[in-house]
């Protein structure tokens, strides 16, 4: 294809000038219509579209303040933590910019939970945007790997005793986890060679495949459009230019209502940062405030709030455990069995039953432990193909149906609250119970999500001006 300049009139404004020998070498103006002004979005977006451009900003915040962490910071395990008090207390600013960092890190998960939640109660993972659903789940899965890798650096004793049980949990995975484990390691202790990895790991490798990730899943968004409140496709009904009777251009309308909730969220961001970055010990432990020292135990060791959830469940995974959640399996199974005539399949599902039976019996409690927690975030892949509900949003679902989501969520911060806390039999045995709660609300999903009188779905979005 030739060369084509864009022409300006000679006594046009320099600035028109430059715009028009930019777009003629890259398509600057063309991107800004096709992803801002000429997009269109539902115009019954609420307030619970606004977590992904939150998510964005707290992500290039989290790089801004990483940069400048990395210019004082050292990935030496005898270096470590002296550098991070350096950072604290005698660079200028330091200390600012060290808590938006950690206060960044929590209030990442705050808004992509709040996100992900959003698209579970409005079906944004339903066709056409299962691509889009699945890139986000990848997203969240390098997030908990950027932020367990960047937990170690500060080589506190938390930092220090997390990685070391969480390392060694790998080693339970049959033939390859011992060495899963040294690799992860570095060598056959947590120490030097392991901050090394995790630095490596935390600043480079990851940073640069989850802003591709942001960038796949935009694209996959702006493919299909964005999913809204009612579950309707805007882009079945068009008006006479080919736009959606609908929709709204994201620009100026979304950018500013977005704009609007960005200035809340940095007030609240603010507040923390100056006022309690540790918000009680939640964002910064205590612990992590002591040098690592390998010879001395914390007396409760537990990760940070965002992890605590998958934690209660590999803690809740005890041997008298096996049993009870064998059973919860075999009714999940043989619901599947039940709802299938293919004899083949139904083999297949009785195989699997007895294959589970016969690794409950040889294989130790930590091993399922660990298989139960990775499975709780990997499920979340399969959302799509798991719900069979004939509507979106939860707003055109049977009234029970509400009541599974919120049960589902009192569950899932229950969990949260009980990783926190140290061991006890009470916290054991409730623990086990959300545990299988939130393995039956997915697994059991293919059949609770389509039973109950639906409402019907307007053609339509419904609006009202504000």
């Amino acid at each position: 294809m030739a060369f084509h300049e864009i022409k300006v009139p000679e006594n046009a404004p320099l600035s028109q000038k430059l715009l028009a020998w930019v777009d003629s070498r890259f398509p600057l103006t063309a991107m800004f219509k096709t992803h801002m002004s000429e997009y269109y979005a539902p115009k019954n977006l609420n307030i619970w579209y606004v977590f992904g451009v939150l998510s964005i900003v707290v992500l290039a915040l989290q790089i801004f303040t990483g940069i400048f962490l990395t210019m004082n910071y050292k990935p030496d395990a005898a270096k470590a933590f002296d550098s991070v008090e350096y950072i604290m207390r005698e660079v200028p600013w330091g200390w600012l910019i060290r808590y938006m960092h950690s206060t960044g890190a929590s209030m990442f998960f705050v808004v992509v939970y709040l996100h992900m939640f959003r698209g579970l109660i409005y079906g944004s993972y339903r066709k056409p945007r299962e691509l889009i659903w699945v890139f986000g789940c990848a997203i969240f899965l390098l997030l908990m790997g950027e932020a367990f890798f960047g937990y170690l650096l500060p080589w506190g004793q938390m930092s220090y005793w997390g990685a070391q049980v969480i390392v060694n949990l790998f080693s339970a995975i049959p033939f390859i986890g011992p060495d899963l484990s040294l690799w992860l390691r570095g060598d056959y202790v947590v120490g030097d060679a392991t901050l090394n990895r995790f630095f490596a790991f935390h600043v480079i490798a990851i940073p640069l495949v989850l802003i591709g990730l942001v960038v796949a899943h935009i694209i996959a968004l702006h493919e299909v459009g964005s999913n809204n409140p009612d579950g309707i496709e805007i882009k079945e009904n068009l008006d006479a230019n080919g736009h959606p009777v609908d929709g709204i251009p994201f620009h100026p309308y979304y950018s500013v209502h977005d704009t609007m909730g960005l200035g809340i969220f940095l007030m609240i961001f603010a507040f923390v940062v100056f006022f309690a970055p540790e918000m009680g010990g939640y964002f910064l432990e205590a612990n992590n405030f002591i040098p690592a020292d390998p010879l001395q135990t914390p007396l409760h060791i537990a990760p940070v709030w965002y992890f605590t959830p998958f934690y209660s469940m590999l803690r809740a995974t005890t041997t008298s455990f096996l049993l009870p959640l064998w059973i919860f399996l075999a009714v999940i199974i043989g619901l599947a069995m039940k709802s299938v005539k293919d004899i083949k399949i139904k083999g297949l599902c009785i195989l699997i039953l007895a294959g589970l039976a016969v690794g409950f019996y040889y294989l130790d409690a930590k091993f399922w432990g660990v298989v139960i927690m990775g499975g709780s975030v990997v499920i979340l892949f399969f959302l799509p193909w798991l719900d069979n509900s004939p509507v979106k949003s939860i707003r055109y679902r049977p009234n029970f149906h509400k009541y599974i989501y919120g049960v589902f969520v009192v569950s899932f911060v229950i969990l949260g609250y009980l990783g926190i806390q140290p061991p006890s039999p009470i916290f054991e045995k409730l623990s086990q119970v959300c545990t299988i709660y939130y393995l039956g609300f997915f697994l059991g999903m293919p059949y609770w999500s389509k039973l109950g009188t639906f409402k019907p779905v307007p053609s339509r979005v419904t609006f009202k001006s504000h």
